[in-house]
């Protein structure tokens, strides 16, 4: 990939819809300027008539710097492109005031000329040659200052605006590959459950099976990316199917509380995100003991948002051991990537909180926004 260079500046090509902004911006303060003149000028008198030739006057003074300042925002945007050197950009600046006032001066002297003759136009020339360069100076500096500004500020914003979108693409790519390690983890255990239970019931394996083939279609829907969500029901309903693979094999080892809240089942979560913890309490609270354990799993509403539990009376761990970069993590790798998910997913605002100790069992407390 061709390297980006560093001294080229962020796009700026034309924005249909930030340069209608930038002309309203411009038409408003020429708009505010004839209206102060017209103040200006009718100050000093009284009467309708003099306030219709101090707006005569606004008109005939202003429009020469109005037009042409209409002509700077492309003269600064097109400087912007060129990335010049500060010492060139300046040089420019000067060359194009001068340029500006000497407009000026030749637009009113055009003005004058046709509406009083050469004399008086000449006349005027003389008498307001030096404060009309200076004035040129200073509308052109207040012009050129303000489209800068706008230019600049619509550069910042796009800047802005790709820098989050770069962030959004990178933390959907990284919660896919996350989704994908999420899945060939239940994969492969639910296969070596079956495994199992076929040396052991080759009837119940064969059930089994079919039961398995419809969680597959869950997983595997549609082609779900790990941005999606499902309803809770759909996730329940799936963990229930796990469950019931899982209590072939084990039998009256495994003891399941559901305390799910029937107004909960319509919220939606990010696909497979209780079937790892469900797991977990099995492979590690309750399969290795002999007497077997209990899983808890709940759900209800807390903080406008879903608040789901899975818990265990296992062995438990010391929490030490769950560090996120630390290896043999006694919970696998479902624990960690889901971790890694609720960071990313959901702004950043869903929560996933464990609380064990040794000999005090497991728990997950899930918080996800609705």
């Amino acid at each position: 990939m061709r390297p980006m260079s560093t001294n080229r500046p962020p796009d700026t090509r034309p924005d249909p819809g930030g340069e209608r902004q930038v002309w309203l911006a411009y038409g408003g303060a020429c708009v505010l300027a004839w209206l102060l003149y017209l103040l200006a000028g009718a100050e000093l008198q009284r009467g309708l008539w003099a306030l219709w030739e101090a707006a005569y006057q606004a008109t005939l003074s202003l429009w020469p710097p109005m037009l042409l300042g209409a002509a700077v925002f492309p003269w600064v945007r097109w400087m912007q492109r060129r990335a010049l050197r500060p010492a060139t950009a300046l040089a420019l600046h000067v060359a194009a005031a001068l340029l500006f006032g000497a407009l000026w001066q030749v637009c009113e002297f055009t003005t004058s000329w046709l509406l009083f003759g050469a004399d008086h136009a000449g006349a005027v020339l003389l008498r307001t040659l030096a404060w009309r360069a200076i004035w040129g100076l200073v509308v052109y500096a207040a012009a050129a200052t303000g489209f800068t500004a706008m230019l600049q500020t619509r550069r910042a914003r796009a800047a802005a605006l790709s820098a989050a979108q770069a962030e959004s693409a990178l933390a959907r790519a990284e919660l896919a590959a996350i989704s994908g390690k999420l899945n060939p983890h239940f994969l492969f255990n639910t296969l070596n459950t079956l495994i199992a239970l076929t040396r052991k019931d080759p009837r119940a394996a064969e059930a089994a099976l079919l039961r398995f083939a419809g969680m597959l279609r869950y997983v595997l829907d549609s082609k779900r990316s790990a941005a999606d969500r499902v309803a809770l029901a759909d996730e329940v309903q799936f963990v229930r199917d796990y469950l019931a693979l899982e209590s072939l094999r084990l039998g009256a080892r495994l003891d399941i509380r559901w305390q799910i809240d029937p107004a909960t089942l319509q919220d939606e979560i990010p696909p497979l995100s209780l079937q790892p913890l469900v797991e977990n309490s099995i492979v590690h609270g309750v399969a290795p003991r002999p007497q077997g354990g209990r899983i808890s799993i709940r759900s209800g509403h807390a903080d406008e948002g879903l608040a789901l539990s899975i818990e265990d009376d296992g062995p438990g761990c010391d929490p030490a051991s769950l560090d996120e970069g630390r290896t043999g993590a006694p919970r696998g790798i479902g624990l960690a990537a889901l971790k890694r998910r609720f960071a990313l997913d959901y702004e950043g605002r869903a929560r996933l909180h464990v609380r064990t100790a040794p000999g005090s069992g497991f728990r997950v407390d899930l918080w996800i926004p609705q």
